[in-house]
């Protein structure tokens, strides 16, 4: 009856890992396995419980870190990707940018936009940067290193 609880806390562990992304509970499922092993061979429940704790421990420990590591999405040269790189890019503004409202345009794409700073309001032709990505919606600010007229250079 042991190894059905432990196996049921692996599954649920790894599951909720599947919510959090953070390679930190799978670990925990991996001990609950290895602890359900130990349980099917009829080792008494403080013997379990070690298990559990040392497996846990050795698995976050050691392959924890090498995991992120292989995991890591980030080039090597330092450049970013994906929606990461859009943040700190310049913008052009295509429809009124507020609080709530607005319509940007990042290296040929749209994109709906607020005002990073509640009190800011933007015309369509103002330039502004990119400060935050939150979904679908960028968070901008306004470009204060390009002159009137002048396009900035955009970060690729």
């Amino acid at each position: 009856m042991d190894a059905v609880l432990w196996i049921v806390a692996g599954a649920v562990l790894a599951i909720a890992e599947i919510f959090t992304t953070t390679l930190f509970l799978i670990m925990f499922s991996v001990g609950a396995f290895a602890a359900a092993g130990a349980a099917a061979l009829g080792a008494p429940l403080e013997i379990q419980a070690v298990v559990f704790a040392v497996v846990s421990a050795l698995t976050v420990l050691g392959a924890r870190p090498m995991l992120r590591r292989r995991f890591n999405l980030t080039p090597k040269d330092g450049s970013s990707f994906g929606v990461g790189a859009i943040e700190g890019s310049a913008a052009l503004v295509l429809e009124r940018v507020d609080a709530e409202n607005g319509l940007v345009k990042i290296d040929g794409e749209l994109w709906q936009a607020r005002s990073y700073d509640a009190t800011q309001v933007f015309a369509p032709g103002d330039r502004v940067q990119v400060i935050q990505v939150r979904g679908a919606t960028v968070q901008v600010w306004r470009d204060d290193v390009s002159r009137p007229g002048e396009l900035p250079e955009m970060k690729r």
